[in-house]
């Protein structure tokens, strides 16, 4: 079975990832809308408000995780698993990944329009991810 060809279909067939910080030994996970380019390996792309609080983990503690979140967790349990990541801001901004968010998720061109000066991009760096399809069909990939 070819690991890294799911990996990019996961990747591209879903829409959200629970990403997971931890400050001062406190964790926290929210639910981000994400895009992944499989060209460019082992980066993974979210807006977030500049006020969120969020933000200002990433600045104490940059290490995150984030698993996908299956569009219909009830039929079948795929995901993409990635831990020890980095996380920072893009070079990048939001008017930059227009057309691959909107493509991904049309609502982002309402978004986009009506806030995009407020958003800043983020980049998820990361080497290793695991890839689940079912109880007996899992493995690791190296990016």
């Amino acid at each position: 079975m070819n690991f890294l060809k799911e990996f990019n279909r996961i990747m591209e067939e879903t829409n959200n990832i629970a990403l997971a910080t931890t400050v001062n030994n406190i964790p926290n996970v929210r639910i981000v809308n994400f895009y992944y380019n499989p060209e460019n390996k082992g980066v993974v792309y979210f807006a977030s408000f500049k006020t969120n609080p969020k933000t200002s983990e990433f600045l104490e503690n940059n290490t995150v995780a984030f698993t996908t979140v299956p569009k219909v967790p009830d039929e079948n349990s795929e995901h993409v698993r990635v831990t020890n990541a980095k996380v920072e801001k893009s070079n990048l901004t939001i008017f930059d990944l227009k057309n691959e968010f909107t493509k991904k998720l049309p609502s982002y061109e309402m978004l986009i329009a009506q806030a995009g000066d407020m958003l800043t991009l983020y980049e998820i760096d990361f080497k290793e991810a695991s890839v689940t399809l079912d109880v007996n069909h899992h493995d690791k990939i190296t990016l």
